[in-house]
Protein backbone atom coordinates (compact mmCIF):
# COMPACT_ATOMS: atom_id res chain seq x y z
CA UNK A 1 0.00 0.00 0.00
CA UNK A 2 2.75 2.60 0.45
CA UNK A 3 4.81 1.47 -2.69
CA UNK A 4 1.27 2.30 -3.82
CA UNK A 5 1.01 6.16 -2.53
CA UNK A 6 4.67 7.41 -3.09
CA UNK A 7 3.87 6.28 -7.11
CA UNK A 8 0.68 8.26 -6.83
CA UNK A 9 3.22 11.08 -5.34
CA UNK A 10 5.23 10.75 -7.89
CA UNK A 11 2.89 11.13 -10.77
CA UNK A 12 0.84 14.26 -9.47
CA UNK A 13 4.74 16.01 -8.32
CA UNK A 14 5.80 15.39 -12.22
CA UNK A 15 2.21 16.65 -13.54
CA UNK A 16 3.24 19.40 -11.53
CA UNK A 17 6.51 20.43 -12.35
CA UNK A 18 5.52 20.00 -15.93
CA UNK A 19 2.86 22.17 -15.84
CA UNK A 20 2.97 25.33 -17.58
CA UNK A 21 3.34 28.08 -15.62
CA UNK A 22 3.00 32.26 -16.13
CA UNK A 23 6.63 33.54 -17.45
CA UNK A 24 8.08 36.94 -16.41
CA UNK A 25 10.46 39.60 -17.82
CA UNK A 26 11.84 42.83 -16.04
CA UNK A 27 12.66 46.00 -18.02
CA UNK A 28 15.43 48.43 -16.47
CA UNK A 29 14.85 50.66 -13.58
CA UNK A 30 14.61 54.45 -14.95
CA UNK A 31 13.75 57.75 -14.00
CA UNK A 32 10.22 58.30 -13.20
CA UNK A 33 10.36 62.14 -10.81
CA UNK A 34 10.93 64.27 -8.40
CA UNK A 35 9.31 65.49 -5.42
CA UNK A 36 11.10 67.71 -2.93
CA UNK A 37 11.53 64.66 -0.65
CA UNK A 38 13.29 61.87 -2.76
CA UNK A 39 13.81 60.81 -6.83
CA UNK A 40 11.21 58.29 -8.02
CA UNK A 41 12.77 55.90 -10.62
CA UNK A 42 10.20 52.64 -12.05
CA UNK A 43 10.45 49.63 -13.43
CA UNK A 44 7.80 47.16 -15.32
CA UNK A 45 7.18 43.29 -14.66
CA UNK A 46 6.11 42.07 -17.86
CA UNK A 47 4.24 38.88 -17.17
CA UNK A 48 2.31 36.26 -19.86
CA UNK A 49 -0.48 33.79 -18.68
CA UNK A 50 -0.62 30.49 -20.60
CA UNK A 51 -3.56 29.89 -19.45
CA UNK A 52 -7.50 31.23 -20.70
CA UNK A 53 -8.14 32.92 -17.46
CA UNK A 54 -7.04 35.52 -15.41
CA UNK A 55 -4.60 34.97 -12.52
CA UNK A 56 -4.82 36.79 -9.25
CA UNK A 57 -1.41 38.31 -8.05
CA UNK A 58 -1.27 38.06 -4.36
CA UNK A 59 2.20 41.00 -3.96
CA UNK A 60 5.16 42.17 -5.75
CA UNK A 61 7.90 42.08 -3.33
CA UNK A 62 11.12 44.53 -3.94
CA UNK A 63 14.47 45.24 -3.27
CA UNK A 64 16.73 47.99 -4.75
CA UNK A 65 20.22 47.89 -4.22
CA UNK A 66 22.32 51.32 -5.12
CA UNK A 67 26.33 51.41 -4.69
CA UNK A 68 25.92 47.88 -2.92
CA UNK A 69 23.63 49.47 -0.49
CA UNK A 70 19.62 48.28 -0.16
CA UNK A 71 18.21 51.82 -1.08
CA UNK A 72 14.89 50.81 -0.99
CA UNK A 73 12.43 47.91 -0.48
CA UNK A 74 8.87 47.50 0.07
CA UNK A 75 5.73 45.41 -0.86
CA UNK A 76 3.04 46.01 -3.45
CA UNK A 77 -0.13 44.19 -2.37
CA UNK A 78 -2.81 42.89 -4.40
CA UNK A 79 -1.45 44.07 -7.62
CA UNK A 80 -4.30 42.72 -9.64
CA UNK A 81 -4.51 40.20 -12.08
CA UNK A 82 -2.77 38.67 -14.87
CA UNK A 83 -4.48 38.40 -18.01
CA UNK A 84 -5.40 35.49 -19.94
CA UNK A 85 -4.15 33.30 -23.36
CA UNK A 86 -0.87 35.34 -23.47
CA UNK A 87 -1.76 38.62 -23.57
CA UNK A 88 1.11 40.43 -21.65
CA UNK A 89 0.37 42.02 -18.02
CA UNK A 90 2.79 45.27 -17.49
CA UNK A 91 3.03 46.06 -13.95
CA UNK A 92 4.70 48.67 -12.84
CA UNK A 93 7.38 48.78 -9.83
CA UNK A 94 7.91 51.85 -8.68
CA UNK A 95 10.49 53.52 -5.75
CA UNK A 96 11.71 56.52 -4.18
CA UNK A 97 15.39 57.07 -3.67
CA UNK A 98 15.77 59.41 -0.76
CA UNK A 99 18.08 63.18 -1.64
CA UNK A 100 20.58 62.18 1.29
CA UNK A 101 21.37 58.70 0.15
CA UNK A 102 22.42 60.16 -3.34
CA UNK A 103 24.74 62.10 -1.35
CA UNK A 104 26.51 59.50 -0.07
CA UNK A 105 26.54 58.17 -3.54
CA UNK A 106 28.57 61.21 -4.70
CA UNK A 107 32.24 59.31 -5.57
CA UNK A 108 29.76 56.67 -8.20
CA UNK A 109 27.68 59.39 -9.76
CA UNK A 110 31.24 60.84 -10.86
CA UNK A 111 31.31 63.13 -13.67
CA UNK A 112 28.48 61.07 -15.60
CA UNK A 113 25.60 61.90 -13.10
CA UNK A 114 24.32 57.76 -13.62
CA UNK A 115 23.95 55.37 -10.67
CA UNK A 116 24.65 51.68 -10.49
CA UNK A 117 21.91 49.48 -9.54
CA UNK A 118 20.24 45.92 -8.77
CA UNK A 119 16.97 45.52 -8.95
CA UNK A 120 15.20 41.77 -7.34
CA UNK A 121 11.47 41.56 -7.30
CA UNK A 122 9.51 38.71 -6.30
CA UNK A 123 6.11 38.34 -8.39
CA UNK A 124 3.90 36.01 -6.07
CA UNK A 125 0.31 34.55 -7.87
CA UNK A 126 -1.91 32.42 -6.83
CA UNK A 127 -1.98 29.18 -9.60
CA UNK A 128 -4.81 27.03 -9.03
CA UNK A 129 -3.63 23.40 -7.36
CA UNK A 130 -0.84 24.63 -6.91
CA UNK A 131 -1.10 27.40 -4.70
CA UNK A 132 0.86 30.99 -4.04
CA UNK A 133 4.03 30.68 -6.74
CA UNK A 134 6.94 33.13 -6.37
CA UNK A 135 8.67 33.69 -9.45
CA UNK A 136 11.78 35.54 -8.75
CA UNK A 137 13.17 38.37 -11.62
CA UNK A 138 16.55 40.47 -11.17
CA UNK A 139 17.71 42.91 -13.30
CA UNK A 140 20.92 45.34 -13.01
CA UNK A 141 22.48 48.34 -14.74
CA UNK A 142 22.88 52.00 -14.58
CA UNK A 143 20.21 54.94 -14.21
CA UNK A 144 20.99 58.50 -15.46
CA UNK A 145 19.56 61.00 -12.97
CA UNK A 146 18.42 64.20 -14.41
CA UNK A 147 20.42 67.56 -14.15
CA UNK A 148 19.66 71.19 -13.37
CA UNK A 149 19.96 71.91 -16.87
CA UNK A 150 17.36 69.38 -17.83
CA UNK A 151 14.93 70.89 -15.57
CA UNK A 152 15.62 74.45 -16.97
CA UNK A 153 15.77 74.51 -20.25
CA UNK A 154 17.42 71.23 -21.69
CA UNK A 155 20.21 69.22 -21.88
CA UNK A 156 23.01 70.44 -24.06
CA UNK A 157 22.36 67.00 -26.14
CA UNK A 158 19.02 68.04 -26.47
CA UNK A 159 20.09 71.62 -27.96
CA UNK A 160 22.97 70.27 -29.88
CA UNK A 161 20.91 67.79 -31.56
CA UNK A 162 18.25 70.52 -32.24
CA UNK A 163 20.97 73.03 -34.55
Amino acid sequence: MAGLMDKAKEFVADKIAHMPKPEATLDKVSFKGMTRDAITVHSHVNVTNPYSHRIPICDITYTLKCGGKQVASGTIPDPGWIEDSGEITKLEVPAKLPYDFIITLIKDLGRDWDIDYVLDVGLTIDLPIIGNFTIPLSTSGEFKLPTIGDFFGGSKAEEAAAT
